[in-house]
């Protein structure tokens, strides 16, 4: 049987895929950072039992579980992949949500401080490189979180995030 490549004139007909050069397969010695953000991804999904619904584009992300009428759970989160310092922090902020327990600690803003905390301690244990921007974006976010819950009526500020109780001054970024 005929099919529509073998009408075509030989010089648009596939070739065929060519071994990789031995030059390229020796794996190299020393492991990239692409190699250092896919394992703590792997490793990360696999040991809490998580689904990637989506990789977000933006460095934002959520995280939630599902309970099913027969027990089961399935975790899930929205994250940016890992490919740099600030999205391994936001992927590992979602994890995070995950690892310490969803309504665990009181208020929410609470919950949003243990699950940068674990990020943080996770970014710093597994060797990546905890940056200025990282910790800045971490302050401002849990600033957000405990004005949001101030909007809401919360009275008593819990003595982790009184030092999260304004915002910081807006940085200019490096060009």
């Amino acid at each position: 049987m005929l099919t529509l490549w073998d009408l075509l004139p030989t010089k648009w007909k596939r070739r065929p895929v060519e071994a990789a050069s031995p030059r390229r397969a020796v794996p190299t010695a020393r492991p990239t950072k692409a190699d250092l953000y896919a394992a703590l991804t792997r490793d990360l999904l696999e040991e809490h039992g998580i689904k990637v619904r989506r990789w977000r584009t933006s460095m934002s992300g959520i995280a939630w579980e599902v309970r099913f009428r027969d027990g089961s759970i399935r975790r899930m989160i929205e994250a940016p992949k890992p490919k740099g310092p600030m999205s391994a922090a936001v992927f590992l902020h979602e994890v995070g949500h995950h690892a310490i327990g969803f309504n665990v600690y009181r208020p929410r803003c609470l919950e949003e401080y243990h699950a940068w905390a674990w990020a943080v301690r996770e970014m710093e244990s597994r060797g990546v490189e905890v940056t200025e921007a990282v910790r800045y974006r971490m302050h401002q976010s849990l600033a957000y979180a405990v004005g949001k819950a101030r909007r809401r009526g919360l009275r008593v500020l819990p003595e982790e995030l009184v030092p999260f109780a304004e915002p910081l001054p807006w940085r200019r970024r490096r060009k």
